[in-house]
């Protein structure tokens, strides 16, 4: 999937520009530049693959299976204890005899995964007194995730459990690997995880699975729904998903019975779910910053602590009383900074116009009027009992929203930058402004032309009216997107050589860029714009069917327009996964020191652990009487073929606070050759397992028992698959 995207269905097959093509073999030379003289870890792996004498490889399979079976369930994680607990029930009595603690029998729970855009602030938005578990979307498994669950309860009963994680109307993503849908939900596993969440649910009537993920808006997800509820016995409520945008389906209309309000004020504070609603993606992106300054000084917490802290810090920063306060000053603001702004690229474009911008104006007459457009969203509101018609109305704002966008890099950026081309003051050159922007132009004249069609179409709005049509006829138009996303990277590159070598260009850049005119956006932010339309085309496609009755006309074309944009949106999630992969393995190649090549094929990061290492100095005795000595500090990388083993080492610099970590590779292990076993809790060790590999063996501690769990699991979970390749 690297350039091309070729569905079953189409006659011609969409292949890579020249310029991807270059990208990719510069792309390739630099990563081979910087593992030149590195070999690579199947090397490694594959001399660990010969066989030690006397031993054969299949019992060495048979014995890797069997140490699976002995490691820990939920239940007995550490082995046998050796602190004292407190029994649940004598909890309660202390609770109720004190009443002043806040301990409710029958508490509400939220799920957070760390994949949602700042969960900081969605974890620092909870009421008081409701329980949340934050948990990390990438190695964990669905065991792990039950084990929190009920650590979380404690042995009580959930009034009600929301579950607040990405997805979209078809299924839920809720763990990396895990994505919950139609064709996995009566899987042994996902079935085992759905009927014990049940359980941990109140018998009483009342009680919900609130899911923050869209699934009423699809047939798909109400077939998962009613699935779910055969599974557990509960009732689920989720979005009906007709609000398009980051986030913003958990504001639309829920299905199920709503007697307290929406489920989103059952869980959280609203002014501050609102608030993160409305700017999630610049939160994220400001976070990333915020995450790297505090987590050395709050390293000592646990996690869930440290975000909540996290996301108070950003909330107070924002100083979101003040903004409230002065609401009609920052209104009157806004209004001042959009007229200055307009007048400013205005300007720009008038001081330097000439006879080149003619045939823009002529353009531009034959895009459609907002104004025309802004009259047919309001007859449209008419009509709000028909969903479909409401469906249409939110494809029609949202479209004309993502023209307008596109329209934004066409004003601000490019007709200044041709009129000062024309002008003989040139501020980039014409083969730069090519590549950067002429891709972009093609997609807005392709969208321009399917607003215009769409608007035509919704002009007589009517039920019986089709759409599905429009869809099929600008599927077949995509090449223009797929030229634009084989040289997304290319225009990026280019965008930051000349904002470096160009002061020009540089100035003008920080003149245009995160303007009210550009909606607060870099002219990089909107270029992101086209990645993030097909998911919400696929999810008003899909609300759009789930509300067309099966005879009518529509009927078919918008199946044949979903299976279209569905295979579109694989080919970029496929992109974007692919980069991500890359960067992920970069990165773990760059902090490990002496590190083999890890740049192969299919290979991926799941999770890095750190441990503690420990030598055994009396193995001839009993299990709890054997002595443990300290060795050093170690992180365990675990990817999906192999566990990389390195030393970790922690030093201090004359007058700072935050220490350096560095790693020094020292083994590498197949996982199909790694065996693992647990070690039972004693007065000398705890949360103590071994790694055995064909060679030698690791004695390892993790600091937390929680997180000893959640490893182990993981392991397990990629030992397994890595044996089910073989």
């Amino acid at each position: 999937m690297s350039g091309t995207w070729s569905p079953r269905f189409l006659k011609s097959r969409l292949q890579p520009s020249q310029a991807q093509t270059i990208q990719d073999g510069a792309r390739l030379q630099a990563i081979l530049q910087l593992i030149k003289e590195k070999n690579a870890l199947s090397m490694l792996l594959s001399e660990e693959m010969k066989p030690v004498s006397n031993f054969n490889l299949a019992a060495e399979k048979q014995l890797v299976l069997a140490s699976l079976k002995t490691l820990p369930k939920r239940k007995n994680v550490t082995g046998s204890r050796s602190d004292p607990v407190l029994p649940y029930k004598h909890c309660q009595r202390v609770y109720q005899k004190h009443s002043s603690f806040a301990y409710p029998l029958e508490p509400y729970l939220v799920l957070i995964s760390s994949r949602i855009p700042a969960y900081e602030m969605v974890l620092d938005s909870i009421k008081p007194g409701v329980i949340s578990v934050l948990y990390e979307h990438c190695g964990m498994t669905l065991e792990s995730l039950l084990f929190y669950i009920e650590k979380a309860l404690d042995g009580r009963k959930a009034k009600s459990i929301g579950i607040f994680s990405d997805g979209n109307s078809r299924e839920i993503n809720l763990l990396q690997g895990c994505r919950i849908s139609i064709e996995n939900i009566l899987s042994p596993e996902v079935r085992e995880f759905w009927e014990k969440l049940g359980c941990v649910m109140s018998p009483e009537e009342g009680g919900y699975v609130d899911i923050f993920v869209p699934l009423a808006a699809s047939e798909a997800g109400i077939e998962v729904l009613s699935q779910l509820t055969q599974l557990t016995g509960v009732l689920f409520r989720t979005p009906t998903g007709i609000a398009t945008g980051s986030y913003q389906h958990i504001l639309s209309e829920w299905l199920g019975k709503q007697k307290d309000g929406p489920p989103t004020s059952t869980y959280f504070t609203e002014v501050k779910l609102q608030t993160w609603l409305r700017m999630t993606e610049l939160l994220e992106d400001a976070l990333k910053s915020v995450r790297k300054q505090m987590r050395p000084y709050l390293s000592e917490l646990q996690k869930s602590i440290s975000d909540r802290i996290t996301g108070q810090f950003m909330f107070d920063a924002m100083s979101r009383a003040k903004v409230h306060t002065n609401r009609e000053t920052a209104q009157t603001f806004t209004d001042g900074l959009a007229e200055l702004s307009k007048r400013s690229y205005e300007e720009d474009a008038n001081e330097t116009a000439t006879q080149s911008q003619k045939p823009n104006c002529h353009i531009r007459a034959n895009e459609p009027t907002f104004e025309a457009v802004a009259q047919l969203d309001k007859k449209l509101q008419g009509d709000t009992a028909d969903r479909r018609t409401r469906i249409a109305r939110e494809l029609l704002t949202s479209e004309k929203n993502y023209v307008h966008m596109l329209e934004t890099v066409r004003d601000v950026y490019v007709t200044p930058l041709k009129a000062a081309l024309a002008s003989n003051r040139a501020i980039l050159s014409h083969a730069n402004v090519q590549i950067i922007f002429s891709d972009i132009l093609d997609v807005l004249q392709l969208n321009r032309q399917f607003l215009n069609e769409l608007t035509e179409r919704l002009r007589e709005w009517s039920p019986s009216q089709c759409l599905g049509e429009i869809f099929t006829q600008f599927g077949w138009q995509l090449q223009t997107y797929t030229n634009f996303f084989n040289n997304y990277t290319v225009i990026l590159k280019t965008i930051d050589m000349c904002r470096e070598t160009i002061p020009l260009f540089r100035a003008f850049l920080k003149r245009h860029d995160k303007t009210v005119v550009t909606n607060m956006m870099s002219l990089q932010e909107l270029l992101l714009c086209p990645s993030k339309r097909f998911e919400e085309y696929l999810n008003l496609l899909y609300a759009l069917r789930l509300h067309t009755p099966s005879e009518h006309a529509d009927h078919e074309d918008l199946t044949a327009a979903i299976k279209m944009m569905k295979q579109y949106k694989e080919y970029i999630d496929q992109l974007k996964l692919n980069m991500s992969k890359d960067e992920q393995m970069l990165n773990a190649q760059r902090i490990i020191q002496g590190c083999p090549n890890l740049l192969e094929a299919n290979r991926y990061l799941i999770r890095i652990q750190d441990v503690t290492q420990f030598s055994c100095c009396s193995e001839e005795i009993c299990v709890s009487f054997r002595v443990y000595e300290h060795i050093s500090n170690l992180s365990l990388f675990l990817f999906n073929d192999a566990l990389v083993i390195s030393n970790r080492s922690i030093s201090y610099m004359p007058f700072e606070r935050t220490p350096k970590t560095t790693y020094q590779f020292l083994a590498a292990v197949a996982l199909h050759r790694l065996v693992v076993e647990d070690i039972p809790r004693s007065k000398y060790i705890k949360n103590a397992f071994i790694l055995q590999g064909p060679k030698r063996q690791w004695i390892c501690s993790i600091e937390d028992e929680d997180d000893k769990f959640t490893w182990l699991s993981a392991l397990q979970s990629a030992i397994s698959c890595s044996i089910e390749k073989k």
